[in-house]
């Protein structure tokens, strides 16, 4: 993809930034098989967990657009990304010293909502950071799913060595590393208000493009809500072992990160197309999972995720790049970061009871799922071509 004449180059910005992904990720990789483990430590019950898990991310749906409004409102990023990752680590502190139900899901709570606009500051951050130096998004980027693969194969280790109760200490340290890598970053020029600027207007909301390809990519996204949540569950079922639903997994990550990777070297896509690719692949995979594919096919399809998950993602990165406004930049991240999770849930709402009452058969609403984010895709394609061949006044 190419990138316009950089105006910074050859400073430290891009490793600082990969740092914060690495970090990030790692904890989401060390949060998913821990914390669950860690709270049944506490003495919650599974109908307990399942309410701390559910309020977290009820919270986080709140949390996201509060947070980025704010940070676009004093015009700093870092200093948003700064004291997020610092409160996240002081509520992951508060929560491990936690005891009993109603103090355990005030602090989880709690966590979700200082965490929850991280990811989508970081975002805004790199975007606006990586296209003043002409750099590509996915090479970065990358970074974090490498340490996400990672923080998954040490957390199953952890969970051998360590104590249940000692488990949440993991993850503290890696809201440590996130605190200190969000430190390392590097200083970005400020927003300059002009006088009638004191609130941000969001004007992104009032553009149906954007709502059209939010849609579109939040629609692709929830797709995978029968993968992610019921997947692991059919292959145990199927009597894959360990190893080899890990390796299945893993294979998914690798090839979006060789996606991201080479993400630079592309030629130039509108995002909008690479929308399209990713509905395509998602329609195409899901299609397939349907008919319960042996293991020999399954290897082959996980590789689409590169498509499903990273040409979706890389387009939606792509456009807020190129269209997200002056003033506004982390609200719209907040925004399609807000969308895909509420798609997410109501998709894995879906998703418990399609693959309850049918199995493998529950693929096929997540294909016409994709097949709707395509369409959607293809909206947004017909609307801009027909503002380019309009007449200009």
């Amino acid at each position: 993809m190419a990138h316009p004449t950089p105006a910074i180059v050859n400073d430290s910005f891009a490793w600082r930034l990969a740092l914060v992904y690495a970090a990030f990720f790692a904890i989401a990789g060390w949060h998913l098989p821990l914390f669950p483990v860690w709270l049944s430590a506490r003495g919650l019950d599974p109908a307990a967990i399942g309410i701390v898990l559910a309020a977290m991310q009820a919270v986080r749906v709140a949390a996201t657009p509060a947070g980025t409004r704010i940070a676009d409102r004093y015009g700093s990023l870092r200093g948003a990304i700064v004291v997020t990752a610092l409160v996240s680590l002081a509520a992951v502190a508060l929560l491990a010293g936690a005891r009993g139900f109603a103090f355990v899901l005030i602090a989880a709570v709690g966590l979700a909502f200082v965490s929850a606009p991280v990811l989508p500051l970081t975002d805004a951050y790199a975007l606006k950071g990586l296209a003043r130096r002409g750099r590509s998004y996915g090479p970065v980027r990358l970074w974090g799913s490498v340490a996400f693969i990672a923080a998954n194969l040490t957390g199953g280790l952890l969970l051998d060595v360590l104590a249940p109760g000692h488990l949440i200490w993991v993850i503290c340290a890696g809201n440590c590393a996130l605190a200190l890598a969000a430190m390392l970053l590097l200083p970005e020029p400020r927003e300059q208000p002009g006088p009638r600027a004191e609130k941000p207007v969001h004007s992104h909301l009032r553009q149906p493009l954007f709502l059209v390809l939010a849609a579109a990519g939040s629609l692709i996204q929830a797709s995978h809500a029968v993968y992610y949540g019921f997947s692991t569950l059919d292959w145990s079922a199927k009597g894959f072992d360990g190893m080899t639903i890990g390796v299945l997994w893993a294979l998914g990550v690798a090839a979006e990160i060789v996606l991201f990777a080479f993400a630079g070297r592309l030629p130039v896509t509108r995002p909008v197309t690479l929308m399209l690719v990713g509905a395509a692949g998602a329609i195409v995979r899901w299609v397939l999972m349907v008919f319960d594919p042996p293991l020999v096919l399954l290897a082959p399809l996980q590789l689409l995720h590169a498509l499903s998950f990273g040409a979706t993602h890389l387009g939606t990165m792509q456009y807020l790049s190129q269209s997200a406004p002056e003033g506004s930049r982390a609200a719209a991240q907040g925004d399609i970061a807000t969308a895909n999770s509420l798609m997410m849930a109501a998709a894995s709402v879906l998703a418990g009871v399609l693959y309850g009452a049918s199995g493998s058969f529950a693929y096929g609403a997540m294909a016409a799922l994709a097949a709707a984010g395509g369409g959607f895709a293809l909206l947004a394609a017909r609307s801009m071509r027909a503002d380019a061949s309009a007449p200009q006044g």
